[in-house]
């Protein structure tokens, strides 16, 4: 008898332990983004411009409760309504969404950043100044522009770590003009903008994709900086900058206000690291937005 009973409580741990990896996988399965199936396109089906790195990092905002992942946060208090399509539309004259990295994950550096927006309307000059004087406590660089920006290759932007604030910024303002800016330190190292044109018509009231790709080449001593317009909203990609950083791009800021932060940097300095965030951010416009992700890619020409 004891024999049979050991038998038959061995038979049902083992079902049990069967039963739990079943779940566990099944659960896995909904929770962990999978790889594409058709090649070339990300997780929306949206056409990408380079591979993902083997073994890479890859986010995708959640559609159904972007707020949902804790990887994802706002770095002020702004509402988020669902629209009739299924997108998001948010406003205010500082939007800042930003994807972190977990403590034990590779921090973001060589990327494309993808999101589709639609510009509803802008903010006016004197309102906007007037709420970025109350609400703007990273002390963000104002012109009153009213554009889209994707940024990565820092952390915080804020007074208390300066030193953090680097970043690469690809922008796009609502009347379809693009460039990019540097930012050295937090706040005094903004150079002046670069690759300036202007490649469509206004972007008000219509649909857009916007892609930023930034990733080193000639062995991590120069940065590589594209952008990309999806202009008819038919997931068909223009190159639109084509940028290289090499040195010579200087802060437009005093020699007594650049390096008064100690951050131990030139003030051409080139933007080579890595960063634990990723911003998708406008100014002084409501926009709504779907589809936003982020790619660690791996360029033929990209070194690591």
């Amino acid at each position: 008898m004891k024999t049979k009973t050991w038998l038959v409580l061995a038979i049902l741990a083992i079902s049990v332990v069967n039963i739990v990896v079943v779940m566990v996988i099944y659960y896995s399965a909904l929770f962990i983004p999978r790889r594409p199936t058709v090649e070339g396109k990300d997780l929306f089906g949206i056409n990408e411009i380079y591979q993902t790195k083997e073994g890479g990092r890859e986010w995708y905002v959640d559609m159904e409760n972007p707020f949902s992942d804790d990887l994802f946060s706002s770095s002020f208090e702004h509402n988020i309504t669902r629209q009739g399509d299924g997108s998001w539309r948010i406003s205010g004259p500082a939007v800042r969404l930003n994807v972190g990295t977990p403590s034990n994950a590779e921090i973001w550096k060589n990327v494309e950043i993808t999101g589709y927006a639609k510009v509803i309307d802008s903010i006016s000059s004197s309102a906007a100044a007037h709420n970025n004087r109350a609400d703007n406590d990273e002390g963000e660089e104002k012109d009153f522009a009213s554009d889209l920006d994707w940024r990565a290759r820092g952390g915080r932007h804020n007074h208390e770590t300066p030193c953090e604030g680097t970043a690469y910024t690809g922008t796009i303002d609502i009347n379809g003009n693009v460039r990019w800016k540097k930012e050295i330190w937090h706040t005094g190292g903004y150079t002046d903008a670069r690759a300036v044109e202007k490649v469509t018509d206004s972007i008000v009231d219509r649909w857009i994709g916007w892609k930023v790709v930034m990733y080193n080449i000639n062995n991590n001593t120069a940065v590589k900086l594209e952008s990309y317009l999806d202009d008819k909203n038919n997931n068909k990609w223009r190159k639109v900058t084509d940028l290289v950083d090499d040195g010579g791009w200087y802060a437009n800021s005093s020699d007594k206000e650049f390096y008064s932060a100690g951050c131990n940097r030139p003030k051409d300095y080139i933007i080579t690291n890595g960063g634990p965030v990723v911003t998708f951010r406008s100014d002084n416009i409501v926009w709504e937005f779907r589809d936003l992700s982020i790619r660690e890619i791996q360029p033929l020409q990209s070194t690591n």
